[in-house]
């Protein structure tokens, strides 16, 4: 690569060969000046006051690339269903979700290509539901010219698999089975089936349906059976998942013929729950905790099966990193650490 160094005075009439930044401390940071603007007279004063004194003209040797079309290129490599591109600006290129749904990043690969001398692939934590046009990543290189190697490096990484995607939430039907002598009974007020219908709503779900049901695990077994046969693809029963032994919700889970995935996640709020498979149907366990925690297990894991994940017992021992929510004043999630594996 050759660089021109050029006094801007006797730069009028030159094409600029990179993006020139101009910052205002707490009110601006962004281009001044973009790749390829010819440099008018007008424009000396602006480039001095941002402390531009030369620009530099680049000259690309053999097997060299011009950070552009490095980052558009690493861009492109990278970026799995649901992503769109921006255009290169300040040498890097930003990735956004193309609609709502849930972000995958292959957290191995991002390390491997980060461990490609010149090139920076930063992201936000996967399994994170993510709506339209959130900024999920960018890409850079450090210089403005780097080797043809390094472009081709990262593609390599990344040409078996999405590095990162969107998954689309389904619209699936949800169920809720709510258990407890007391409900059932009218002792107490139910304050599950709001919470269901809440998260139902917010992840694109459709809630087909509230049954109530004592703690009777036969009578459970066959609520749960009930919706299977209407075609609920969610199924989440509440209460009773304690070792009480009149907690019961548990035995009636496994009576159905579930196969039980696990029972306990290393997640607080949220130890007692209990993920099951009934067929295709995904049968939930859902602890006490859920009436009163704004953010729990739940929240970790409902997205991904409404994305058309099936969790295997090593995907709910993996919550553990991350998994205990500081239950703060006011509940940010997820833009905090809960759940950020």
């Amino acid at each position: 690569m050759a660089i021109k160094k050029v006094r801007v005075e006797e730069a009028v009439g030159m094409v600029l060969g990179h993006d020139i930044t101009k910052i205002v401390p707490g009110e601006y940071k962004g281009p001044a000046f973009k790749k390829g603007h010819i440099i008018r007279d007008e424009d000396i004063p602006h480039l001095k006051n941002i402390g531009k004194e030369h620009i530099y003209l680049i000259e690309l040797t053999a097997g060299q690339v011009h950070e552009n079309e490095a980052v558009t290129r690493i861009a492109r490599a990278v970026a799995g269903p649901g992503i769109t591109l921006a255009e290169p600006s300040e040498g890097k290129v930003n990735l956004k979700a193309a609609a709502d749904g849930l972000l995958k990043v292959d957290r191995e690969l991002v390390t491997a290509i980060n461990g490609v001398e010149h090139a920076v692939l930063s992201t936000l934590q996967g399994n994170l539901p993510v709506k339209a046009g959130a900024l999920l990543a960018s890409v850079k290189v450090v210089p403005l010219v780097v080797e043809m190697a390094t472009v081709e490096a990262v593609e390599k990484l990344a040409v078996s698999k999405s590095v990162i995607s969107v998954m689309p939430m389904r619209n699936l039907k949800v169920a809720a089975v709510i258990t407890g002598n007391e409900v059932f009974h009218g002792r107490i007020e139910d304050r599950f089936g709001p919470v269901f219908a809440a998260k139902a709503a917010q992840y694109g779900a459709t809630l087909i349906g509230t049954t109530f049901r004592p703690d009777d695990p036969e009578l459970i077994k066959e609520a749960i059976l009930a919706y299977k046969d209407q075609g609920a693809d969610v199924i989440v029963a509440s209460g009773g998942m304690s070792v009480d032994p009149d907690d019961v919700t548990p035995d009636a889970i496994r009576a159905t013929g579930a196969e039980v995935v696990s029972y306990g996640s290393p997640v607080l709020p949220g130890a007692m729950f209990m993920l099951a498979y009934l067929g295709d149907v995904a049968v939930m366990g859902m602890p006490a905790c859920g009436m009163y925690s704004k953010t729990t297990a739940f929240d970790m894991i409902l997205p991904r099966v409404l994305a058309g994940e099936r969790l295997r017992k090593g995907d709910i021992a993996a919550l553990g990193y991350g998994g205990l929510c500081l239950s703060c004043p006011q509940c940010t999630y997820p833009h905090c650490h809960f759940g950020k594996a």
